[in-house]
């Protein structure tokens, strides 16, 4: 099973394998369905992050295998945020950030970054490391605020997912890379519709 979803497949210019077509596929509907509020989107969401911390595993970007296992936890959590999470344990409403949380975001990543970068250039064969643990830290602090339905968890993903359609296409992830453009879009689609959603409240 494991050599069959590893095999190499040709999809016109590009080669990839059955197991990042699985993830292409499954990541394309958890963030659509994201956009539109749709909570079964993290069932999808704990699958993706399954098929792709098998992905970055095989290319060495360990920063982004980590950090599926994250993906994996919070989508557990998100899906209970949006479901129970409202005032009255009711469904959860999107709203903007609190101020609060900016610095706190601030410190988490500046520390985060530098602090994983050095651990994975010194302790591992990882590719662009800095980067590599630059965009993971971004990607953590995204996911806890699309879990917890602040509106500006877009414009993270938006930044974190156009830097990495440029780093997966270095690596040869080309269809991931394609993913990750798909993202961007489906992003700042999610922006619109969330934020239509809050001033329309």
């Amino acid at each position: 099973m494991i050599d069959w979803l590893n095999k190499m497949i040709s999809l016109g210019i590009f080669v990839t394998t059955p197991l990042e077509i699985l993830g292409f596929v499954t990541g394309a509907i958890y963030v659509y369905l994201n956009t539109r509020q749709n909570i079964t989107s993290w069932f999808f969401g704990i699958a993706n992050a399954l098929l792709y911390a098998a992905v970055f595993w095989q290319v060495r970007l360990y920063a982004d295998m980590g950090l599926q296992g994250y993906y994996f936890f919070t989508s557990i959590y998100g899906w209970w945020m949006w479901k129970f999470g409202g005032a009255n344990h009711d469904v959860l409403k999107v709203t903007f950030t609190p101020r609060k949380l900016y610095p706190i975001f601030a410190v988490i990543f500046i520390i985060g970054t530098i602090s994983w970068g050095f651990l994975l250039e010194k302790f591992t064969n990882a590719s662009f490391t800095y980067l590599d643990s630059a965009l993971t830290i971004a990607s953590l602090i995204g996911q806890y605020m699309l879990a917890r339905k602040y509106l500006e968890n877009w414009i993270v993903w938006i930044i974190a997912d156009a830097c990495y359609v440029i780093l997966y296409f270095y690596k040869a992830l080309n269809l991931t890379a394609i993913l990750y453009f798909v993202f961007t879009v489906l992003a700042m689609i999610g922006f619109v519709r969330w934020r239509r959603d809050l001033l329309r409240v």
